[in-house]
């Protein structure tokens, strides 16, 4: 069976009580809210994904400024040949500031749109679990950085 590790990182930014989130588009159109962030490229650092990430998805400068943790999710399935297989995601979650640069949307990417949220708003969007499990690490700091709402089996 072949198998493929992703690993990506994201931020969660949050000021004045709200969350910054992208508005991800699945590849069958449907659209669900996430942290912005993405696949770490070979080499790079995922601090410098993460800010990477930010910029390319929200137009926002960003500067993390810790690690909150790190969450999986597994697949039975290959994303990139649309095959059976395993596929694992090592997601690494970074609490972010924002620096500079202005919000816009990303042009030709896997979202569509960025946007702030207010924290209260959040459980009534369509979004993915990482949202929930970013902003349980960004609430509770656990000091191993796992979630008590990581599930592998989620997204």
């Amino acid at each position: 069976m072949k198998q493929e590790l992703r690993v990506a990182a994201y931020a969660v930014c949050v000021r004045d009580g709200e969350v910054l989130l992208a508005r991800w588009v699945a590849k069958d159109g449907t659209k669900r809210w996430t942290l912005p962030g993405g696949g770490m490229d070979h080499g790079e650092n995922p601090v410098a994904t993460v800010v990477r990430e930010v910029e390319e998805e929200t137009g926002y400068v960003s500067e993390p400024v810790a690690l909150l943790g790190v969450d999986l999710v597994t697949r039975d399935w290959l994303p990139r040949v649309g095959a059976p297989g395993s596929w694992h995601g090592l997601r690494l979650l970074y609490e972010a500031r924002i620096t500079g640069g202005a919000l816009r949307p990303e042009t030709g990417g896997s979202t569509d749109l960025a946007a702030w949220h207010p924290l209260d708003t959040v459980p009534g969007l369509t979004r993915v679990h990482l949202v929930d499990v970013g902003l349980d690490l960004w609430r509770t700091r656990p000091p191993l950085g796992h979630s008590t709402l990581s599930d592998p089996h989620r997204n």
